[in-house]
């Protein structure tokens, strides 16, 4: 019998987030050793990573930070909740979260492109975890926001998980205060624009099709329904425009009106939810 305990076996699967099989046939193989048991793991998930492509990853984390007016917002992504509140996918995660902000990185593809100060790219850096955790990990997006006060938020959905929602917001004028309430709205309500003006044309007018068909299968009468139509649409605005969403803190105000209150306007915003 292999020379090794529960514990050893617990400590494995914690230094390398892999299956309780793939870690005890790994100690087996490597007669308690722990050291090759972890160099057996990755050997083996290396032969894996190109079977594991076609993955689906819907779980994992959001990461970021903000500072003197500069913000970034990643999203990394694995395959099941135990790799995502897991140490070993935390530390990763925020070792990519510090390279986007080296790299200063404004999108995915530029991050996994760019090369880390042991001389791999991100990118390797993923294929590597991905070998020793036997998932498929991916960063999924990114945004990077400057503005006067740039405030990040990341919101937990459930106490045993990371962070599955963040926030950046980028806010010219008031203070740091009125960022931060603006990001946890945000969080809260999901807005997807910043105005009326950001929602394609051709959004605008599948919601009048949608709401004239609705009225008329509702029998409202014809003479209204110009009427009835518009306050359909206005209605969408509010629910996904941030500047016409009633304010999550004090819904009698609009984000508007909050930040008019406060002095200052929003110039950009980006909301990630995991695997969404």
């Amino acid at each position: 019998m292999a020379n090794y305990t529960a514990a050893d076996i617990k400590k494995l699967r914690e230094l390398t987030a892999a299956g309780m099989m793939d870690v005890k046939k790994a100690l087996d193989e490597a007669d308690g050793d722990m050291a090759k048991a972890q160099d057996i793991l990755r050997i083996k998930g290396q032969k894996g990573v190109t079977k594991r492509e076609g993955r689906s990853t819907s779980n994992g984390l959001v990461a970021a930070v903000a500072g003197n007016g500069v913000g970034t917002l990643v999203e990394v992504l694995c395959e099941t909740d135990f790799v995502a509140k897991s140490e070993r996918f935390g530390k990763l995660a925020q070792q990519v979260l510090d390279q986007a902000v080296s790299a200063k990185a404004t999108d995915a593809e530029s991050l996994l492109a760019s090369t880390l100060a042991d001389g791999q790219t991100v990118q390797e850096l993923l294929d590597a975890a991905n070998a020793t955790i036997g998932e498929k990990i991916e960063v999924k997006r990114l945004a990077r926001l400057e503005g006067g006060n740039v405030a990040a938020y990341l919101h937990k959905t459930s106490p045993d998980l990371p962070a599955q929602i963040g926030v950046l917001v980028a806010t010219e004028g008031g203070d740091e205060q009125a960022a931060k309430d603006i990001a946890m709205h945000i969080a809260a309500l999901s807005p997807t624009v910043l105005s009326r003006e950001d929602v394609p044309a051709e959004t605008v007018e599948n919601e009048r099709r949608v709401a004239e068909a609705t009225a008329k299968e509702e029998g409202k009468p014809e003479a209204a329904l110009p009427r009835i139509v518009e306050g359909r649409v206005n209605g969408y605005f509010k629910e996904n425009v941030l500047l016409e969403q009633a304010f999550a803190k004090d819904p009698k105000k609009t984000v508007a009106k909050v930040l008019e209150e406060a002095g200052a306007k929003v110039t950009a915003f980006a909301r990630f939810k995991v695997g969404s």
